[in-house]
């Protein structure tokens, strides 16, 4: 699996064609407590840049990016019920939901790690 970071502090991790999508412990860092999260219906279809969730804490609500094109094969509803688990594994079990990718070309776009770690670092 590869792994890619948007400016919008989304990460995106690919196994053939299903991305899993989440946000990064950069984001919930700067979050706070996770209180409440919004997720998409199976079978959405999202392009890049479309509002795919929401995550709202005690400090803000934010919208959670849609890094690349695609359907919403699975949302991880264990989060509507404990979105305390935003805060305790962002990059792991607390992935948002799944893609399958609509276009593969768009991950070009996005930053690899060590791009990622170094664009956080200027903020």
């Amino acid at each position: 699996m590869t792994t890619y970071y948007s400016k919008d502090h989304e990460w995106i991790s690919v196994d053939g064609d299903v991305a899993t999508v989440g946000i990064t412990a950069y984001a919930q860092e700067q979050l706070g407590d996770v209180v409440y999260v919004e997720l998409p219906e199976a079978g959405k279809q999202l392009s890049q840049g479309d509002e795919a969730a929401v995550v709202e804490s005690v400090k803000a609500a934010s919208e959670v990016y849609a890094p690349i094109d695609g359907e919403v094969v699975a949302a991880n509803n264990v989060l509507a019920d404990e979105p305390a688990k935003v805060n305790e594994d962002p990059e792991g079990a607390a992935w948002f939901l799944k893609l399958k990718v609509g276009n593969a070309d768009q991950l070009s776009e996005l930053m690899d790690e060590a791009a990622y770690k170094a664009y956080v670092e200027t903020l």
